[in-house]
């Protein structure tokens, strides 16, 4: 039987490098700064934030500029508003799980 070692792709103090960096500025520019750094890929880079808990994914956007809403933070806002759990209500179409917090604000702001 032969001894298998594992080839380390990050050590500890590059780790604590990188979590450091990212952490006083959690940008994308960052990562760009770090994989040129560890000469290693943003998507390498980006994977090790992640495994460390560090880091916080950019908010998408669509052609216009507007942020992109998750269904699923829909319905959280539905259900705090209700104030009741509805685990199918995410099956909704997300046009009417926005008519639905529409009504639901207006209402509650009357």
């Amino acid at each position: 039987m032969t001894d298998v070692t594992k080839a380390v792709n990050y050590t500890d103090a590059m780790v604590q490098s990188m979590v450091l960096q990212y952490t006083s500025n959690p940008t994308p520019a960052t990562v760009v700064i770090l994989s040129k750094e560890f000469n290693k890929t943003t998507r390498s880079i980006v994977a090790k934030l992640v495994r460390e808990g560090v880091y916080k994914a950019q908010p998408r956007v669509t052609k216009t500029g507007a942020v992109v809403i998750r269904k699923s933070e829909i319905v959280s806002q539905i259900q705090d508003l209700l104030g009741v759990n509805l685990p199918t209500l995410e099956k909704a179409s997300k046009l009417d799980l926005d008519a639905l917090l529409c009504s639901l604000t207006t209402m509650s702001e009357r």
